[in-house]
């Protein structure tokens, strides 16, 4: 399937655009404050509720249109429904893989945050918080993998969804920054290294989309679009229930995170509308 070359800079900037969030969570982690985590909570809960409602309303549908093109509707079906749990599986192996210390997704809560920003307990200490900042940026960038594929496939079948994608992974990867950055900072003193270590592993979602464009591009066709989008569905539901929901609790409470999950889901639906109608 050919793509044009302006369809595939839109789709690569978008998903760089995302993936470098990461160092828009460096800065607000020098600067935080407890009474900016209510925003933060809805926020990711908006990224949720962009990821669920894009996965099951329109790249699930996809991915079924591309495999009723070969199989009869219960075989597409079945197909859509087989990649979709093989995404999550995908998605819950590498999050497996990563031990808890340093997976950027079992977050802290504010006060633990807290307690880490005034932590000054000597060489030891520091040496340690500058070993968990690095293994959180490898950690964050394994995860980045699959997300800026999932961001560059969805970008290069429409723009919409690209863009819709693009903003809840931005959203996503605020928290990840901050994860990143906090303890290299507390260890070394050091903003513009914490900052540094935070944007970079954000390069790991571009990285993923290349390494997607290279490897699929020259398979892709109705069959691949639909396997692939089965499996970039299963992987943005597992991220949206394992990670974002957990952690827009953690940073506000049930409320912030079912409102942010409710305006992703209307502004998601209203935008997908509004461009089928224009």
């Amino acid at each position: 399937m050919d793509y044009s070359a302006e369809t595939l800079l839109i789709a690569f900037s978008l998903t760089l655009l995302a993936g470098l969030s990461t160092g828009i969570g460096a800065a607000l982690a020098f600067f935080s404050r407890s009474d900016n985590a209510k925003l933060l909570s809805i926020g990711l809960g908006f990224s949720a509720g962009v990821m669920i409602y894009i996965s099951f309303a329109e790249i699930l549908v996809k991915s079924k249109a591309s495999f009723a093109l070969y199989f009869p509707d219960a075989g597409a079906e079945a197909l859509m429904l087989l990649c979709f749990f093989c995404g999550v599986g995908l998605a819950f192996l590498i999050d497996r893989l990563i031990p808890e210390d340093v997976n950027p997704h079992e977050l802290k809560s504010d006060q633990e945050l807290a307690g880490l920003k005034s932590d000054e307990e000597g060489k030891r200490r520091r040496t340690a918080l500058h070993r968990t900042g690095i293994f959180t940026a490898l950690a964050i960038s394994i995860h980045n993998f699959p997300e800026g594929f999932a961001t560059f496939v969805s970008a290069l079948d429409s723009v919409t969804l690209g863009i819709g994608i693009a903003v809840a992974v931005a959203i996503h990867n605020i928290p990840e920054g901050m994860a990143v950055s906090l303890p290299i900072y507390h260890a070394t003193g050091d903003r513009k290294k914490a900052f540094v270590y935070a944007f970079g592993s954000g390069l790991a979602e571009p990285v993923g989309a290349a390494l997607g464009f290279f490897l699929l591009m020259p398979l892709m066709g109705e069959l691949t679009l639909g396997i692939t989008f089965g499996v970039v569905a299963g992987i943005m539901v597992y991220i949206s229930l394992d990670e974002l929901l957990p952690s827009a609790r953690v940073y506000g409470n049930a409320h912030t995170a079912i409102a942010g999950i409710v305006a992703g889901m209307m502004v998601m639906a209203s935008s997908l509308l509004l461009f089928k109608i224009v």
